[in-house]
This record gives C-alpha cells, sequence and structure tokens, in this order.
C-alpha cells in the first residue's frame, strides 16, 4: 500500500503492518482513502478531526446554497402607497436573510406606453432599501416585463427598520397625553371660576335681610 503521513508527505510503498504501526506510534488513525488506486493509497490523520472538518463543510456549503438564492417579487406599475409598504418590508426581510431578489413589474394595456412609471417605481424602491441592498446591473424592459436585481449590500447588518418603525408610534402617545392635561387644566378653571362666582351669590343675602328690618 502506498501511505501518505499526517502532513501529506508521501512514505512510499509499505506493508500494513508497517503503516499500522506507524500510525500507532504517533497516536493516529490510518484510514484508506483510495481502494481503486494500485496500489491502494492509505493516509495516517486524527480521524475523528476529519470528520469534524468534513462535517463543518458540508454545513458551509449548505448554508452557502441556501442564502444565494434568488427570490422573485412581482408588482404593479401604479402600485398604491400601503402595497409599496408591504413589498418594501418583504423585499428587506428577504434581502436580510442573505438572498437576492428580482424584482418585476407587469405592464398592461396603457401602461406600456409610460415606462417612465417603472423607471420611477424602480428607482424608489432602490432608495427606501439603499442601507441594505445594492443594484446588480441597469433596470431591464423585456416586452411588458421590466425588472430590477438587488443583492445585499456588503458589510450591512440586515433588519435594522423595525427599530425605526416603533419610533414614530411614541409621538401620538405624548399628544394624547396633552390633550387629557389641556382638558384636566381646562375642567379646574371651570371648577375655580364657579367656586368664584359663588361669594357674591352669598353677600346679597345679609343685605336683603337689612332692608327688611
Amino acid at each position: 500500500m502506498r501511505l501518505i503521513d499526517e502532513k501529506g508527505a508521501q512514505l512510499g510503498i509499505l506493508p500494513v503492518p508497517e503503516a499500522l504501526r506507524i500510525a500507532r506510534e504517533r497516536n493516529l488513525d490510518l484510514i484508506e482513502v483510495a481502494p481503486n488506486a494500485q496500489p491502494p493509497v492509505c493516509r495516517i490523520m486524527d480521524y475523528g478531526k476529519h470528520k469534524y472538518e468534513q462535517a463543518r463543510r458540508e454545513r458551509e456549503t449548505r448554508h452557502k446554497s441556501k442564502t444565494g438564492e434568488v427570490r422573485l417579487l412581482r408588482m404593479k406599475p401604479q402600485i398604491g402607497p400601503h402595497d409599496l409598504g408591504i413589498k418594501i418590508r418583504k423585499l428587506r426581510e428577504l434581502l436580510g436573510e442573505g438572498n437576492k431578489v428580482r424584482v418585476t413589474l407587469r405592464f398592461r394595456g396603457r401602461e406600456m406606453s409610460r415606462p417612465e412609471l417603472g423607471v420611477a417605481l424602480f428607482g424608489r424602491i432602490a432608495g427606501e432599501l439603499a442601507d441594505v441592498a445594492q443594484m446588480e446591473g441597469d433596470v431591464r424592459r423585456e416586452g411588458r416585463m421590466m425588472n430590477m436585481m438587488l443583492a445585499p449590500k456588503p458589510g450591512k447588518a440586515p433588519k435594522e427598520a423595525p427599530a425605526n418603525k416603533t419610533a414614530p408610534k411614541e409621538a401620538p402617545k405624548e399628544k394624547r397625553g396633552e390633550k387629557k392635561e389641556r382638558v384636566a387644566s381646562h375642567v379646574q378653571e371651570q371648577v375655580q371660576s364657579e367656586q368664584v362666582v359663588q361669594p357674591p351669590a352669598q353677600a346679597e343675602n345679609p343685605e336683603d335681610s337689612g332692608e327688611a328690618g
């Protein structure tokens, strides 16, 4: 058998008992890596470490193949603001997972004569996602379809948008609190004014009684 040591050096053609003795002296394993070769090739290695590194490489390969997908998102050129916001949140989610996204517009009827609608819409989407995405290539039009490819921006942490969404919600609460304070102060003023008006009404009674006497 042809023997290779743990550093990749060729030790020559040796009998199996001799190869086993060398592996034991180094506290390593003797693994047959090419059984169909002539002569068969064996290698001295730490088999447990070899299996661990092999599993790690397989996990990394699966992860890269999963995050390297190209996803598709369709929308209309004249999409409403509410629906556009939903689409942008979906795009941010897909880009945050490491996917590329191809955004596709489908033109219908009179929309075919107004390609500037699609260009403007793509510009707005790219601007909204400038913190996490970048365009790959130019906007392309193929018949009724217009396409734009977005890719995750390197070196940027994804999913920063949710923190920004919650901030504006605090302002209405403060306004409602201020309104309650204004209502409370207005009620207090009314109560105080009523208390001020009451003493003159009580002072008239002695005068009336005096005139009567």
